[in-house]
């Protein structure tokens, strides 16, 4: 149903679903949605509802005007309300109007707004957003958005990455026991103004991934610092990767299609790399590349990410790019105590 849809479309509907489990609600509907635009694409819902303060006090008033019941489990399979069948097919016909053959959270605007009785539309027309607005913004100005014709010819493959976020909300990640102190020292470390990436430092085996998993989940269930508030995560195998480019026959246009692509998934997204330090430090034919890519897009703070590295990776990495300095804080991890690995 969905194999049209863009990644931030099908985040959204997945964000909508879990709104919808939040609630108690036997349906996803049009409320929902517009939810999960509003966790999804914050460029999108800003630039038509104008100001935080309004997107704030939509959930506020969704909340208010919703009588909860038993949260249901995330894993659930919540079925579309009728009007939000209607949404989705407003949706593609908008995709259709514009000459647009992937269906994105712009399409899902404007199908939220056609739906004229529902909920959401009640929202979005008291804050005087109006489909004819929409329309006439959006043909002057296209939004951005992965998948779309004018943005973009390919999307990085998603045999190698991995939407943590979903995962964890989910409960489908481990939980991380005993590692409050590193969980902590990275959360803060990606709210930091510069030297906002992180790498784990650590034997094999002493937990690095267990730490990682650890912070998204606690991004994910709304326990983290409120500067980390709706970030999503997603772990993109570096090494699946670049071995994916030497066997195109062409690797440096199929990893700068890949770094593009890393770099429009916006700030909202943190990437988790395992093995940045590790292909540097080898210095493989295709390594250097994704490496050289990324460089510029962790300098110039348009890509965030926790990376992990074991001690004798980290120091022969350091040793041939001292520019990674400048962009990571370390953060040690030591194998876990006798008490810790028995709990």
């Amino acid at each position: 149903m969905f194999e049209r849809y863009t990644e931030k479309a099908r985040r959204t509907i997945f964000f909508a679903r879990y709104e919808a489990s939040q609630f108690g609600s036997p349906y996803i509907e049009t409320e929902h949605v517009l939810l999960g635009l509003l966790r999804e694409d914050k460029v999108l819902t800003q630039r038509f509802l104008r100001s935080q303060g309004n997107i704030e006090d939509i959930r506020r008033q969704i909340e208010s005007a919703t009588t909860k019941g038993e949260k249901t489990s995330t894993s659930v399979d919540l079925p579309l309300s009728n009007e939000c069948k209607r949404v989705l097919a407003y949706a593609a016909e908008e995709a259709e109007r514009l000459s647009q053959r992937h269906i994105g959270t712009e399409h899902l605007l404007l199908g939220l707004l056609r739906e004229e009785k529902s909920f959401a539309a009640g929202i979005l027309h008291e804050r005087g957003v109006r489909i004819s607005f929409v329309r006439e913004a959006l043909a002057q100005a296209p939004h951005e958005e992965e998948g779309s014709v004018r943005a973009r010819k390919s999307e990085l493959p998603s045999d190698y990455s991995t939407f943590l976020t979903k995962l964890a909300l989910e409960g489908r990640l481990l939980p991380c026991i005993g590692r409050e102190r590193e969980i902590q020292q990275v959360m803060q470390a990606l709210g930091r103004s510069n030297k906002n990436n992180v790498v784990l430092v650590g034997e094999h085996g002493a937990g690095k991934r267990s730490i990682a998993d650890g912070v998204v989940r606690q991004i994910a269930d709304d326990m983290g610092p409120i500067f980390l508030q709706g970030k999503l995560f997603a772990a993109v195998d570096l090494a699946t990767l670049v071995a994916a480019a030497q066997r195109s026959g062409r690797p440096k246009e199929f990893l700068d299609t890949a770094a593009a692509e890393l770099t429009t998934w916006g700030a909202n997204t943190i990437f988790v790399f395992d093995e940045l330090h590790m292909l540097l430090a080898a210095g493989d034919d295709a390594a250097p590349e994704i490496v050289l890519l990324l460089k510029s897009a962790l300098l110039e703070r348009k890509v965030r990410c926790i990376a992990l590295a074991t001690p004798e990776d980290y120091a022969a990495a350091i040793k041939k790019s001292p520019w990674l300095e400048r962009c990571f804080r370390v953060v040690r991890v030591e194998p876990p105590s006798q008490e810790e690995a028995f709990i």
